[in-house]
């Protein structure tokens, strides 16, 4: 029941990010990615801030293991830069797909630094998950480059953060670990923007953003922590591997956003990639929930 509800809290917050990421593929154009980042985190803090101050008092913004934190702050820092980037030059979906190797990595790392059990199946997933992958991009491919690795690496950043959350469970309230998230997170895209405006890129200049940038970030500051909260809530009432796979509900989200809002249609070797990574994510769910029922049962 425990591992059941992480599932449940994980997928309503993966669901929720995508449609903040909507909401930042609409700015396209209109600012940098990485200012976008900067920006939609350091909303974030004060509004988180004095949500934790008047629901807990000032004693819940003490969180514990700052090194956590830390790595918790730079692995978000790293996925929202690169996956915002990405979603400017690449459909929602095909971006989102890719993105979908990330619960493959979190099972892997899980097995590692966690000691969480990686079967056989993990390693039939990830062929068929890079398979899809293949798919997904064949379209885009030559004409991206090396943009196609951008939502790849988001993909293991956003793993990386999974296991930080698992490793730091318990070190303060979930609003307050979504503070601490935003507070580290903040600083780091700031310097990144500001090395992207001087690199004399035409495209990367931070000049004043218009009114409806700074809402739309504002929205994206709600919703996305809200949804990271329940992500992290989610990894800690079950296995990091586990809550992982909720992040398969982006898919469907994301293929009705990029027809109905962006007038994109995949083709059919698309969707069949997508398929492929969405069925990956089934062989490790089930593989876990088999796992886990074993050893209940033992």
């Amino acid at each position: 029941m425990r591992q059941s509800s992480g599932f449940t809290l994980a997928l309503t917050g993966f669901a929720l990010l995508t449609c903040g990421d909507a909401i930042i593929k609409s700015m396209a154009g209109l600012w940098p990615a990485p200012a976008i980042a900067a920006l939609r985190f350091s909303i974030a803090i004060p509004l988180l801030g004095l949500f934790v101050l008047a629901s807990q008092g000032s004693g819940a913004l003490r969180v514990q293991r700052p090194w956590l934190q830390l790595g918790r702050g730079v692995a978000i820092a790293a996925s929202s830069c690169l996956f915002f980037t990405s979603l400017f030059l690449m459909p929602l979906a095909e971006a989102t797909a890719i993105v979908f190797v990330s619960p493959l990595i979190t099972a892997i790392l899980s097995a590692l630094f966690l000691r969480e059990h990686l079967a056989r199946a993990a390693w039939l997933a990830t062929f068929v998950a890079l398979t899809g992958v293949a798919l997904v991009l064949r379209p885009n491919l030559a004409e991206l480059g090396i943009v196609a690795a951008l939502p790849l690496l988001a993909a293991f950043f956003m793993a990386a953060m999974m296991i930080f959350n698992r490793l730091a469970a318990g070190s303060g309230s979930p609003m307050a670990m979504q503070w601490a998230l935003a507070l580290v997170a903040a600083p780091i895209l700031l310097l990144v923007a500001l090395a992207a405006h001087f690199s004399g890129v035409e495209q990367l200049q931070v000049g004043w953003p218009h009114w409806s940038v700074v809402l739309r970030c504002s929205i994206v500051a709600v919703t996305a922590s809200t949804a990271h909260w329940l992500i992290y809530m989610g990894t800690t009432k079950g296995t990091a591997a586990d809550a992982a796979q909720a992040a398969y509900v982006q898919l469907p989200v994301a293929l009705l956003i990029d027809i109905v809002v962006f007038r994109h249609f995949p083709d059919a070797l698309a969707l069949g990639g997508s398929l492929l990574i969405v069925c990956a994510g089934v062989i490790m769910w089930l593989n876990q929930r088999r796992m886990s029922g074993g050893v209940r049962s033992a």
